[in-house]
């Protein structure tokens, strides 16, 4: 009857797939996963993993003895099964960026850390939670249902014995190179059988892909009809023996008994019969590019494709898009008059993806490769990504433009002053210092554009500074560096502020009119506001590029360390306008520094975040604490420390009490001495008065202390 994709609906095909005969199950879940790919239901990720995982355990772990054939005349197996939900279950957990990101980089990203353990631990938890409204509860509970019928007790990854065993491969071979293929074992039977499926005419002509067991490995045409007579195995068992026989492939191509085209088709056809093995396959040849220990593959056009034809076009229509943005490369076609080569593992993937028909049967597996194609060309050396997007706008011309804009993304992982240029251009864009396209007046709208092709340079459509920060961050490969970064942008926008409104000859002129201090005042307020844009940008990027260990760092570390140092940027107070924009400074790091911290805990206690506060905090305010009493000896302009510490203060009080309530009372009474040195009692005792308890009595002795103009 027909699939409405209700979840009452689902229930009853979920019970069919668990509980029918083996024709019924087979039906039940090829409707389940296929829904699932092209229906796109409303359904969380966790809770959808809960219900891929048992699908995944049991089809995986049948024979492909019986089959069921739809209305259309198409036949589907437990392979197709299987490998639709395997599939499925690999895009939720963001398959394809571990082997990258575990490899570069100091930091990890935010939102990398999401592993099947860690879906099924929010799904237990979702379900457990008692806060929830009824409405989601119910849904969950519904949920719940599907991945397990008659309970809705937690699940956990042991429950699923050949996905952890799959798993703990997939991590052996991010690890280290391959081991332990005995020969005479299940394993090597079913790796002797696929290497003969997927090369019949070397079979046949007597050759070997193995020279070490040789006489194992030969086979003639009838030897073959008996390997694919030994693979109608589960997928499981198949998918443990696929590793092996990319490395023997691999190996072949390498040591020339292999040609490039014959190892593309050779691969198809393993694709073809099991589509689940294309998971293994980005493992395997994600984790050897990692390595580096493969001789280049020449993409000259008659071992492997040419990207001639529009190599050079593509490289010019990405200078022309970072310049449209305003980031100057000076020149990214340095090596063009070189051979255009990639990594053989890497040519090998590129190689097999376009053998692929674009059409909606392959879509599904085009966007399992697609992405961890995009992050291994990113991480390999220049021009591999404009290699890989030529070679594929030959194939799709209609996707070229987004071809070449991914490959523009990845100028940013190999030229660390093209991503402080785009910072610069974000800061500019965004307080309209800029005489940019698509800057404007400034502010969010500026950042972050007013969608594709609301304006156009020279043909191009320029591509907001925000929007493209947002597709690059993770592509720095140090993410430290980039606090002292913004730190020093924040503070050189200041200054540029300040000149704008606040210029020298402008405030002098004031001074001498009848009306110079209101005027002075207008311009001030309209600097400060300025400056707060500049802070709230500041820690957006430092929370976006390194979530809450980058804030942390940024409030333990960093700011501490500028405050000792010199900087040339500081202009002498004395001088103009020279003491405002040193004022103005600390202001914006204040500003800085309390946005950066509600950005990572809160400004109550409700996040889990929250934990860490207490520590990082008695840190930044034993280093305020110690420079007010002289113990530590600053190299900043005075005025900018002063107004850093009154803003930092004044914006604890005003906007998160909570954080002054976890500081320890004896650091309160330091900072609270020293705010009283320079004369601000009203402010010293306002940080007593949310001290709680513990601060009554200094409280009070401020009280006494300061006379009747405090009471």
């Amino acid at each position: 009857h027909g699939f409405d994709g209700s979840l009452a609906e689902v229930e009853k095909i979920y019970e069919i797939a668990v509980n029918g005969s083996e024709d019924e199950k087979i039906s039940a879940a090829t409707i389940l996963c296929g829904a699932s790919l092209t229906r796109g239901w409303n359904v969380q990720v966790p809770q959808l993993a809960g219900v891929l995982m048992p699908i995944c355990e049991v089809f995986g772990s049948c024979a492909p003895k019986v089959s069921w054939t739809l209305k259309t005349g198409e036949e589907i197996s437990p392979h197709a099964v299987f490998s639709n939900a395997f599939t499925l279950l690999l895009k939720l957990w963001k398959f394809h960026q571990p082997p990258l990101e575990h490899v570069m980089g100091d930091v990890t990203p935010v939102g990398t850390q999401l592993t099947p353990e860690y879906l099924l631990l929010v799904r237990n938890s979702q379900l457990a939670s008692p806060g929830s409204s009824l409405k989601d509860q119910s849904n969950s509970n519904r949920l719940s249902r599907l991945s397990n019928p008659s309970s809705t007790e937690p699940i956990f990854l042991d429950s699923f014995p050949k996905l952890t065993l799959w798993l703990r491969q997939h991590q052996a071979c991010i690890a280290s190179t391959l081991s332990g293929l005995v020969p005479g074992t299940p394993v090597y039977q079913i790796f002797d059988g696929l290497l003969n499926m997927m090369f019949k005419k070397i079979n046949r002509g007597g050759q070997s892909l193995t020279p070490a067991t040789s006489g194992s490995s030969n086979s003639s045409g009838g030897g073959t009809e008996d390997s694919s007579l030994r693979l109608k195995l589960p997928a499981w068992d198949i998918l443990e023996a696929v590793p092996f026989v990319l490395d023997a492939a691999l190996t072949a191509c390498a040591h020339g008994r292999l040609s490039p085209r014959e190892l593309a088709t050779g691969l198809k056809d393993l694709a073809d019969f099991l589509p689940a093995s294309l998971a293994t396959i980005v493992s395997y040849f994600s984790a050897e590019v990692t390595r580096g220990l493969w001789k280049p593959a020449f993409m000259n056009g008659t071992d492997w494709p040419s990207p001639a034809a529009n190599l050079s076009v593509v490289e010019q229509q990405i200078n022309q898009i970072l310049a449209a943005t305003g980031v100057d490369v000076p020149s990214l076609a340095a090596g063009a008059s070189s051979p255009a080569t990639l990594p053989l593992p890497l040519a090998a993937l590129v190689s097999l993806t376009i053998t692929y028909k674009l059409d909606r049967a392959t879509e599904r597996f085009l966007n399992l490769i697609g992405p961890a194609l995009n992050a291994l060309g990113a991480g390999c050396p220049w021009p591999c990504m404009p290699i890989i997007s030529s070679l594929w706008a030959q194939k799709a011309k209609r996707w070229s433009d987004f071809l070449v804009f991914s490959a523009s993304r990845t100028v940013f992982h190999h030229n660390s002053d093209a991503v402080v240029q785009l910072l610069r251009v974000c800061f500019t864009s965004t307080l309209g210092l800029n005489s940019s396209p698509i800057s404007n007046n400034g502010g969010v709208g500026a950042l972050l554009g007013h969608g594709f092709g609301s304006h156009f340079s020279g043909g191009i459509s320029p591509v907001a500074p925000g929007i493209l920060y947002l597709r690059v961050h993770r592509s720095v490969r140090n993410v430290m560096f980039m606090t002292e970064e913004i730190l020093s942008l924040l503070m050189h926008s200041v200054k540029d502020i300040a000149s704008h409104e606040l210029p020298a000859d402008k405030v002098e002129k004031l001074k001498k009119t009848k009306y110079g201090l209101r005027y002075g005042q207008v311009s001030l307020a309209a600097a400060m506001t300025r400056v707060k844009l500049a802070a709230s940008l500041g820690a957006s990027l430092v929370w976006i590029t390194g979530g809450l260990s980058l804030v942390q760092s940024l409030i333990k570390e960093a700011l501490p360390s500028w405050f000792i140092s010199v900087h040339g940027w500081e202009p002498d107070v004395g001088g103009g306008s020279g003491g405002m924009i040193a004022m103005l400074g600390g202001y914006a790091l204040a500003y800085f520094a309390v946005l950066s911290g509600t950005f990572a805990w809160g400004v109550d206690s409700a996040s889990p975040a929250s934990k860490r506060r207490p520590h990082v905090l008695r840190v930044h305010l034993e280093f305020m604490a110690s420079a007010l009493e002289g113990k530590i000896s600053l190299g900043c302009n005075r005025a900018t420390w002063r107004a850093y510490v009154s803003g930092f203060v004044s914006l604890m009080v005003a906007c998160t009490p909570t954080w002054m309530r976890e500081v320890d009372v004896e650091v309160m009474k330091s900072l609270s001495k020293g705010l009283r040195q320079w004369d601000e009692e009203e402010l010293a005792l306002a940080l007593l008065g949310i001290g709680g308890v513990g601060a009554m009595g200094a409280a009070a002795e401020l009280i006494i202390d300061s006379g009747p103009e405090v009471r």
